[in-house]
């Protein structure tokens, strides 16, 4: 087996499996519902979904936002709780972070995360996310990665 890690669409044939994914219990409180993420997504523009695949088998899931011409924003990031501490999170994010610094004058890749997870700060820091602060509902820390 290659274990082989890709982004791939959302469709028809692969939302299910997506849907079924979860974290642990312990980080329930940290990730969103896949299946409410692909409803949001589905009714708002400017969302894109990605399923992250380890060779055929879909064990994570991605969602980033294009708020404006210069910002976008990643909203979801998970890891199926039975695929976790492989390295496929550190592959999938670097595969979607060389996609979304494809968009065409991007300045600015942010991502927010609850200040209590434990792993996080240091994870997105690997990748060059900088802390800048809170989130406008003073919930979230706002890291943020600037292109330009």
């Amino acid at each position: 087996m290659s274990n082989l890690i890709s982004l791939q669409p959302i469709t028809q044939a692969n939302y299910a499996a997506v849907c079924d994914l979860d974290v642990c219990p312990l980080q329930q409180d940290y990730v969103a519902c896949n299946m409410w993420s692909l409803v949001e997504a589905f009714y708002n523009q400017g969302h894109t979904c990605r399923a992250i695949y380890q060779d055929d088998t879909p064990v994570g899931f991605l969602m980033w936002v294009q708020g404006s011409d210069t910002r976008v924003s990643i909203w979801r990031f998970m890891i199926d709780s039975a695929f976790q501490q492989q390295g496929i999170g550190r592959q999938a994010l670097s595969l979607a972070l060389d996609e979304i610094k494809s968009t065409p004058g991007l300045t600015n890749i942010e991502i927010c995360y609850n200040p209590s997870n434990p792993v996080a700060k240091d994870f997105y820091s690997q990748f060059g996310f900088v802390e800048v602060g809170m989130d406008e509902d003073n919930e979230d820390m706002l890291a943020e990665i600037a292109l330009a």
